[in-house]
């Protein structure tokens, strides 16, 4: 026997199948008509640009979904999902009438092999900095902060001086600074002896630094990447240590024209 609420649920679900099927579909352009409307724009941010590509709407931090998380997707959209999401029924059909692509994200198995890190900030980067730092902490990773305490106006010179010194003089293992853009810590810090700050806007660069660089700071923008993505950059680069004897010559030639400027 059939209850109310399966009834109740059948008539949303053909309403839903209806509104999707009174939606027009936007036209095609063919060869032969020309195009006289003006270029969408032109990518500058190819770093980031090429990150958000990946995905339609992020929706990975959610173990449910529901109707309203799915709404204003577009036909064929690409939703990124926790690999554990669950999806009320309502959502499943949405994603199944507009053939929404499920990007899953996937558990993070990576394991951070240093043991200290000092961390600082400007006034732009206070709050990943205290986040980044609870992160930290969960993981077992002895933190020192450099500052700075609020989101009253700084100087990025002077945090980043200071995290780059202990890291150079080998108090920590490692270092991360946030700016606005990550630019001017990454300078700053770079004048410091056996200090080599790299500037990284995705997992990708911070790798690429530790592997191939040995970076052992790394300087963040707080207006270039959200908080969740700058932990996955610093995680990163934090579990990455350079192997390659190619590579760790390269480095050392690096530290040796640091040491002819210093004389």
């Amino acid at each position: 026997m059939v209850n109310a609420t399966d009834e109740t649920r059948d008539r949303v679900r053909e309403l839903v199948r209806q509104v999707l099927a009174s939606v027009p579909a936007e036209p095609q352009e063919t060869p032969a008509r020309p195009q006289t409307h003006e270029p969408e724009h032109v990518v500058v941010n190819s770093l980031r640009d090429k990150l958000a590509a990946e995905w339609d709407r992020d929706e990975s931090s959610k173990l449910l979904l529901t109707e309203d998380d799915i709404r204003g997707l577009d036909h064929g959209a690409r939703l990124r999902v926790n690999e554990k999401v669950k999806f009320t029924p309502l959502a499943a059909d949405i994603i199944q009438e507009k053939a929404i692509q499920l990007v899953k994200k996937a558990t993070r198995t990576t394991s951070i092999k240093v043991r200290s890190v000092a961390i600082g900030a400007d006034h732009g980067g206070f709050k990943a900095k205290e986040a980044l730092k609870a992160k930290l902490a969960e993981r077992g990773v002895n933190v020192r902060d450099f500052g700075t305490d609020s989101e009253e106006a700084v100087d990025y010179p002077d945090f980043a001086h200071a995290v780059a010194r202990a890291v150079g003089a080998g108090h920590v293992d490692a270092g991360i600074l946030i700016d606005g853009a990550g630019i001017g810590s990454a300078m700053a810090a770079n004048k410091v002896p056996n200090a080599r700050a790299a500037q990284c806007y995705s997992t990708a660069l911070a790798k690429n630094s530790r592997e191939h660089n040995s970076a052992n700071i790394l300087t963040l923008g707080a207006g270039q990447n959200s908080i969740d993505e700058m932990w996955q950059i610093a995680e990163t680069f934090l579990s990455t240590e350079i192997t390659e004897d190619r590579h760790k010559k390269r480095v050392a030639k690096i530290d040796a024209i640091d040491r002819q400027y210093r004389k």
